[in-house]
C-alpha cells in the first residue's frame, strides 16, 4: 500500500461509483434512444470509447478525424491535460466500433461544420456541458440520483478494472504502474495511486498480496 504522502492531491474527492459491465450496457442501449440517429451513434460509440480506454471527455471529443486509425488501432491525444499522447493496441472491437460510427457518422453528416471525429447533431464538436447533461439524463436511475452520476467515474472505473486484472493475474502491479499512468495520461504514477481507494476489493488484493511481497523482499 502506499503511504498516504505519496498521493499527489491532499483535496478531498468524492467517491466514484464503479459501473458494473451490466449498467455500462445499459447505459449505451439506453443512448440508442436518442434523436435524430446521429445522437444516438454518436453517444453510444463516445460513452463506449470512454468506458473501454479512461479517456477523459474533453479528450475525447477534441479528436479529429486524424487521429482515429481503427485499421492500426490507434488514437492520438493531441489535446490532453499535460502532454499529447497515443493509445496503441485498442481492442479489435473498439476499433471495429469506432470504424463503424465513422461510416454511419459519414452517411448521417455528410457535410459536416467541423473535422471532430465525434459530430453532435448540428454537425460541430461536442461541448462537454452537452455530454454531461446527456450522460446524466441517460444513467440516472432509481439506484443513481443525478448528483451521484458523473461520466467522469467511467475513467475511474477503467483503472479500477484494469488493477484488478492485474492483481487477479498475478502480475507485479507496481512495475506496471507506470504503464498505467502513461495510458491515462498522468505525469506522474502518484496520481494513478488514487485509484487504489476506489473499491474495497482492489484493496482486498492488494491487502492478500502483503505477505507475499514480504516473503519475495
Amino acid at each position: 500500500m502506499p503511504p498516504s504522502n505519496l498521493l499527489a492531491y491532499r483535496r478531498a474527492r468524492p467517491a466514484p461509483y464503479l459501473y458494473s459491465a451490466a449498467e455500462i450496457d445499459a447505459l449505451l442501449a439506453a443512448s440508442d434512444t436518442l434523436r435524430p440517429s446521429l445522437g444516438a451513434v454518436t453517444y453510444r460509440t463516445l460513452l463506449g470509447l470512454l468506458a473501454v480506454t479512461g479517456m477523459r471527455v474533453g479528450e475525447a471529443i477534441a479528436l479529429d478525424r486524424d487521429d482515429v486509425d481503427p485499421r492500426e488501432l490507434t488514437l492520438a491525444i493531441r489535446e490532453a491535460k499535460h502532454a499529447t499522447r497515443q493509445l496503441p493496441a485498442l481492442h479489435a472491437s473498439t476499433a471495429q466500433a469506432l470504424h463503424a460510427y465513422a461510416h454511419r457518422r459519414n452517411q448521417f453528416c455528410p457535410a459536416p461544420k467541423a473535422s471532430s471525429f465525434f459530430l453532435s447533431t448540428a454537425g460541430t464538436r461536442l461541448i462537454y456541458e452537452c455530454v454531461r447533461e446527456t450522460f446524466i439524463k441517460r444513467a440516472v436511475s432509481p439506484a443513481l440520483t443525478a448528483a451521484r452520476v458523473r461520466v467522469l467515474d467511467l475513467r475511474h472505473g477503467f483503472a479500477v478494472q484494469t488493477l484488478l486484472d492485474w492483481h487477479r493475474a498475478g502480475v507485479d502491479v507496481a512495475a506496471r504502474l507506470p504503464l498505467l499512468s502513461a495510458w491515462l495520461g498522468h505525469i506522474h504514477p502518484a496520481s494513478t495511486y488514487y485509484y487504489l481507494h476506489a473499491a474495497p476489493e482492489l484493496l482486498a488484493l492488494a491487502a492478500e498480496r502483503l505477505p507475499e511481497l514480504g516473503a519475495r523482499s
